[in-house]
């Protein structure tokens, strides 16, 4: 019996996929627990539309961002921070600080765990800082800091 499965099964599938099982196991196992659903015509277009649907969504979520990998390639943040006389930072700039001071100064929202920063800022001066707009999209936004 032709089945389309409706969550990843271990050993048969992933979500979509449609299998070919045994009449016994996809009528007393994954149709009663809603596994899976019979593989007809209408279910078939069903799955097939929903996986044109996703593939829309996709390329129109990566369109998004590379635009906003443009954009945030061009910006500059600026923050202001206590700083001793060589220039060294008390304390440092974190990714927290660099994503509010995007927010304010550019109305760009980026989640903070977006924003690559290791070990913070602790120098004055422009620092490059990756952010990590898709799963293969980097920018690169020019941090610069300066010392009061």
């Amino acid at each position: 019996m032709k089945v389309i499965l409706q969550a990843d099964i271990k050993g048969q599938g992933k979500k979509g996929d449609v299998k070919e099982v045994s009449d016994g196991y996809a009528r007393n196992f994954l149709l009663p627990r809603g596994l899976a659903t019979e593989a007809t015509k209408g279910n078939l277009n069903s799955v097939q539309g929903q996986k044109e649907a996703q593939a829309f969504h996709h390329s129109q979520e990566k369109a998004q961002a590379n635009e906003l990998k443009e954009k945030l390639s061009e910006l500059t943040v600026s923050l202001l921070a206590k700083a001793g006389a060589n220039g060294k930072l008390f304390g440092s700039i974190t990714a927290k600080d660099v994503a509010e001071a995007l927010k304010y100064q550019h109305h760009i929202v980026v989640d903070k765990k977006k924003i690559h920063l290791p070990d913070g800022i602790k120098q004055t001066g422009v620092t490059e800082v990756e952010v990590r707009v898709y799963p293969e999209i980097t920018a690169m936004l020019k941090v610069e800091v300066s010392g009061e």
